[in-house]
């Protein structure tokens, strides 16, 4: 069983007892999360919500808050001497699934 689920304005393919990271959540670790579900597939058999199903819920568990690697955005303009150097961490919350429940 799997399901699609919402969270920062992307969409995630999950199933239960699986880690992803999502955008940055306003949540401590171990505390619960529960996300809305767009699709849900259960041997075979799907389930589309318009726009989220209503009778579905994907809890997860906030296990780490932390940063991506980072990356290098350079802005260059040729002849004109103006070069712009930054980096960027992009922050995100890990998540462990715990249940999707119908």
């Amino acid at each position: 069983m799997y399901a699609v689920i919402l969270s920062g304005g992307k969409q995630y393919k999950v199933s239960e007892n699986e880690i992803i990271d999502v955008e940055k959540l306003d949540k401590e670790i171990g505390e619960k999360v529960t996300f809305d579900v767009l699709l849900l597939s259960d041997d075979g058999k799907v389930k589309m919500g318009k726009p989220v199903l209503k009778d579905v819920t994907c809890e997860a568990e906030v296990v780490a808050q932390g940063k991506d690697n980072k990356i290098i955005v350079f802005k260059y303009k040729p002849k004109k001497n103006e070069r712009k150097k930054q980096g960027h961490r992009q922050p995100f919350t890990r998540v462990k699934i715990l249940s999707i429940k119908k």
